[in-house]
C-alpha cells in the first residue's frame, strides 16, 4: 500500500507541475486532473487499509 501511495503523490506532483508551466489552458486543465487524481486516489489507499482494518476486527 505504500508504494502506491508515494506512487500517487509523485503522480500529484508531476500534475502540479505540469499545470504550473502550462502555457494553454488544456495542459493546465490536465495537470490539475491529475493533481485531483493523485490526492483522490491516496485518500482512497487509505481508505482501503483503514476498511481492512476494521473489517479484521469483525
Amino acid at each position: 500500500m505504500i508504494y502506491f501511495t508515494a506512487l500517487s503523490a509523485i503522480i500529484a506532483l508531476i500534475g502540479l507541475v505540469a499545470a504550473a508551466a502550462a502555457q494553454e489552458t488544456s495542459l493546465f486543465l490536465f495537470g490539475l486532473a491529475l493533481f485531483a487524481f493523485g490526492v483522490l486516489f491516496a485518500l482512497l489507499q487509505v481508505k482501503h487499509h483503514f476498511d481492512a482494518q476494521d473489517a479484521a476486527r469483525h
